[in-house]
């Protein structure tokens, strides 16, 4: 008989990946193995196809209730299907983006299909909508009584009350979205490029990548667009040539497949959102979230552009100024430029060699020192699970405990590997409920220190998307104690799902907090607080280029999905926004469309970073700067922000923590400060 999660007290963190552990045995084939279905494949398959049976199970004894509805009988088993569901759901959402083994893949996407067909087919069920609708919640706690206001209303935003050609028609346009998104994202992540380059292009590298960068048999170096290689080497190569040749490439990532990949995902979310009766895409996906309309999504970002203007020209005007005493004769900084006269500018202007920091920033130093301080700030404590099951050897799992009590788990999967995911992200694999299931999370990184004889020296870049992250992992394990899974773990408005994440980093810029693990990898010294402090001036530089840079993706964004995409040329929109909004020029036969991989997962509304970046300002103001590593208010944040989920709408959280709503004050002081 089929295990039933809702049965269990807990449900076992290490029962997930059982046959997926990538230990090189029989059921785990060598990676881009397509051969036949590794028994982790199938293992996975099973695993998925259990959820989904339980799930449909739940829902016809829903259907079957007899007399009254009410919270007890009714909503208690919506929340049971949402339980199922997710647990189908998202442990192929994140093998298809990690796992070694192709199989493993490829079943994980079908899976991901079938749940996301399910899910769409839950959403557009009349007879599960009245049922719910009928609910008397006058007696209801607050937190259910939110919960009931926002699936309803989800329900009608999926189109649950039209007619039945409209149903059917949303179910297809569900599903092929499903598969146009698979498809996107698959040729990011599967097309790693590289340039070859003369050994003298890695002159300004430091030693290390140097020494793990050897000529091959053609007397030339290669450097591929991981993130690990293309980063330092867009720093400090002093080969203008060979970062231009690694900026097309990184570029171009995803073309010409995704040109055509991405017209259909536009024409399909214009569909969609004219049968709901909105205009376009952009203002159907913006009616839920904190701001509220494509209107007002467009205001924000032209607000913090003009905010960010003069700023902006002062920081190009001093790229262009340190140029110019390299090329008296130069016009312009061009797109793959910035990031090498940055450096530059921060080492005549600040004092400051970006370089002077990495021997301080080991990968694994680094990653004790995230956990040992996010313990200490939140009264947790992680032990690390050495025989745990994972989809990689590559992985290490830790189990999260308070008071002696395990909470959750999560796993840290942080260097590049092929047909890997290529970014940074936070995975939730289970949405943890209050005496039902544990909180579990997986951080997909890209970071150096991979091979046994690699330091893993990381840019400070590194270490703050490190801490950027880990926050994004603190919130899916903390709101983890719901009461129903649909207000549970990360499931708060869109727009404010980066706050938390974007105010942890502020921890990443401060001395004494980085003292407790920044060791120097050759004397065991701590950083020197006035490394740091010239650090953080010298990081101060550039904000105006980077607050319109930002602007110029969210602006791509929203007009990628604010129109009728028929005839849109997206090559001419990304040149019209680049050249409106960015600081640089738009490089000719570049598609960025085609890698920008929040073209699908946020759509229209990647405006958000920078509004959770308002609200994060706002809410790190409430800390003491002087005294980070203090318990008191981090324990606040934790239980006013971070455990309430999604139970309640995220302008409420912020005003519970902060004593007042949000505002823009400390986001315009932290733009304006030098």
């Amino acid at each position: 008989m089929p295990l039933d999660r809702t049965c269990l007290p807990f449900a076992a963190p290490n029962a997930r990946f059982a046959a997926a552990s990538g230990s090189g045995g029989p059921s785990s084939p060598a990676p881009g193995n397509t051969a036949e279905e590794s028994q982790a494949a199938r293992a996975l398959a099973s695993r998925v196809d259990e959820e989904l049976r339980a799930a449909r199970g739940t829902l016809d004894r829903l259907l079957a209730v007899p007399g009254t509805r009410s919270v007890e009988n009714t909503l208690t088993l919506y929340d049971e299907i949402l339980l199922h569901l997710d647990a189908a759901g998202h442990e192929p959402g994140l093998l298809e983006r990690v796992h070694p083994d192709a199989s493993v893949r490829k079943v994980a996407e079908q899976k991901t299909q079938e749940v996301d067909r399910f899910a769409t087919e839950l959403s557009l069920n009349r007879e599960v909508y009245e049922a719910l609708k009928s609910i008397d919640t006058s007696a209801a706690d607050e937190t259910t009584g939110f919960y009931m206001k926002k699936t309803l209303r989800d329900y009608r935003r999926a189109g649950v009350d039209r007619d039945e050609a409209t149903r059917q028609r949303i179910q297809a346009l569900s599903e092929e979205l499903t598969l146009i998104g698979q498809e996107f994202a698959r040729n990011i992540q599967s097309d790693a490029r590289s340039v070859h380059v003369e050994p003298s292009a890695l002159d300004g590298l430091p030693q290390d990548y140097v020494r793990a960068h050897p000529a091959g048999e053609d007397g030339r170096v290669e450097i591929t667009t991981d993130y690990p290689d293309c980063v330092p080497f867009m720093s400090y190569s002093k080969s203008g040539s060979a970062r231009e040749a690694l900026y097309r490439a990184f570029r171009n990532r995803g073309y010409p497949k995704n040109l055509e990949v991405l017209d259909r995902m536009l024409a399909r979310r214009h569909e969609f959102a004219q049968l709901l009766g909105y205009p376009s895409w952009a203002a159907y996906i913006t009616e839920n979230k904190m701001i509220g309309s494509s209107d007002a999504a467009r205001e924000f970002i032209e607000r913090i552009a003009r905010i960010a203007a003069d700023r902006g020209q002062r920081d190009y005007a001093t790229l262009l100024e340190c140029k110019r005493r390299h090329d008296p004769s130069a016009a312009h900084v061009a797109d793959w430029e910035k990031e090498y006269y940055e450096e530059s500018v921060k080492a005549s202007e600040y004092e400051f060699d970006s370089q002077s920091v990495r021997p301080y920033f080991a990968y694994a130093r680094v990653k004790r020192g995230i956990l040992d301080l996010t313990a200490k700030m939140f009264g947790v404590e992680y032990r690390r699970v050495a025989d745990a099951p994972v989809w990689s050897p590559e992985v290490e799992t830790y189990d999260v405990y308070e008071g002696g009590e395990r909470v959750g788990r999560f796993h840290l999967d942080m260097h590049p590997r092929a047909d890997k995911y290529k970014h940074a992200a936070q995975f939730t694999i289970v949405n943890g409920v209050a005496g039902k299931q544990l909180p579990e999370a997986a951080l997909i990184c890209n970071f150096p220190g991979r091979d046994p004889d690699d330091a893993g020296l990381m840019e400070h870049s590194d270490v703050v998307t490190f801490f950027h992250e880990f926050g994004h992992l603190l919130h899916t394990i903390f709101a983890g104690r719901q009461p129903w899974i649909g207000v549970s773990g990360i499931s708060t408005e869109w727009d404010f799902v980066e706050a938390p994440s974007q105010m942890l980093e502020e921890w990443a810029r401060d001395a004494s907090v980085l003292q407790t693990f920044a060791l120097h990898q050759d004397t065991g010294e701590p950083i020197p607080t006035e490394l740091v402090d010239k650090m953080r001036r010298a990081a101060e530089f550039g904000k105006g280029a980077f607050v319109r840079q930002q602007m110029f993706y969210a602006m791509l964004s929203l007009h990628m999905y604010d129109r009728d995409p028929q005839g849109l040329d997206t090559t001419a929109l990304v040149r019209e926004m680049q050249e409106k909004y960015s600081m640089y020029s738009y490089v000719p036969d570049t598609h960025f469309q085609c890698s920008f991989g929040h073209l699908d997962g946020y759509s229209a509304i990647y405006y958000t970073y920078m509004w959770s970046l308002v609200i994060s300002k706002d809410l790190f103001s409430r800390f003491d700067p002087a005294n980070l590593l203090e318990p008191g208010v981090a324990g606040t944040y934790r239980r006013t922000v971070l455990a309430a989920g999604g139970s309640a709408p995220a302008a409420q959280l912020v005003e519970n923590f902060l004593g007042r709503p949000y505002a823009f004050d400390a986001y315009e002081s932290w733009l304006n400060r030098d």
